[in-house]
């Protein structure tokens, strides 16, 4: 009798250890690849405040990728920039995060390749602002940049101005619980000309231009194997310190890595590191 008491106890001591919730020091980090650079934007400054903001909500860790020429300064934007042309460049990471904007790219194998890596191997990416315009001088020629992206984007407004982000689907754990509208200062709105089949809108933003039009500035895609979480925001270094902002890129990509609950929690393990 007092065997089988033992055993019993052992048995469920066994259960709840098995159902007690991983930390972060129980699971490997997210293993993200950053990559940055191109036009118009402090990639650099932005690269520190990204990092460290999503570090500081999730188990993340990072590498990046940022080409500068011989003086420390940003490639121009017909860069084909050097870990694209690795057949294997994607191998190894649980993600990664494009903010990038070589817009003057003409060659279609090359672009076509990006996004295949992805669609095929499954691997998921977080798309960031100037990303939408990477590669458009390709438009003409190729669909799958913008496929992969989810949105298709030529132009945007004038910046410096202050958006209203206001949420359209509450419902989505990347939204859940989040203010149903925050502001964005010293940011430009993106001109989404096209929503791409496996695009679903979480939030929008009205224009400054013409009240009576709003534009999709979050959402998330489906590009062949890989799920996608996309923003056009993200333009001032200000936006990266705005805390409901790195909330939803937190949240944004866990979502794509399949490691937020459905309540919008980072699921166990995932969350940031105790200090």
């Amino acid at each position: 009798m007092v065997k089988r008491v033992l055993a019993v106890c052992l048995w469920a001591l066994g259960v709840a250890v098995l159902a007690a919730p991983a930390s972060a020091e129980d699971v490997k980090p997210i293993k993200a690849l950053l990559i940055t650079g191109g036009n118009a934007h402090d990639y650099k400054g932005q690269a520190k405040l990204l990092t460290e903001g999503l570090s500081a909500r999730a188990n993340i860790e990072w590498t990046i990728e940022h080409p500068v020429n011989a003086k420390g300064g940003e490639m121009p934007g017909n860069t084909m920039i050097d870990i694209y042309k690795k057949p294997d460049w994607i191998k190894g990471y649980d993600v990664v995060v494009h903010n990038e904007c070589y817009a003057e790219v003409k060659d279609k194998d090359f672009v076509e390749s990006i996004a295949r890596a992805h669609s095929e191997s499954g691997v998921p990416g977080v798309v960031i602002h100037g990303t939408l315009h990477a590669y458009r001088d390709l438009d003409k020629l190729t669909d799958a940049w913008r496929l992969f992206l989810g949105v298709t984007s030529d132009h945007h407004e004038a910046g410096g101005k202050t958006l209203e982000v206001k949420t359209v689907k509450a419902d989505h754990p990347i939204m859940i619980g989040l203010p149903e509208t925050w502001n964005t200062p010293n940011e430009e709105l993106y001109v989404i000309g096209k929503e791409w089949p496996q695009c679903v809108p979480l939030a929008k933003c009205k224009s400054a231009d013409d009240a009576t039009k709003d534009y999709t500035t979050i959402w998330v895609n489906t590009c062949g194997k890989a799920k996608v979480f996309g923003t056009s925001i993200g333009h001032a270094n200000t936006t990266y310190q705005i805390p409901t902002y790195m909330d939803v890129m937190a949240r944004g990509l866990l979502w794509a890595c399949d490691k937020l609950d459905d309540k919008g929690q980072p699921k166990p393990g995932y969350g940031p590191k105790a200090k």
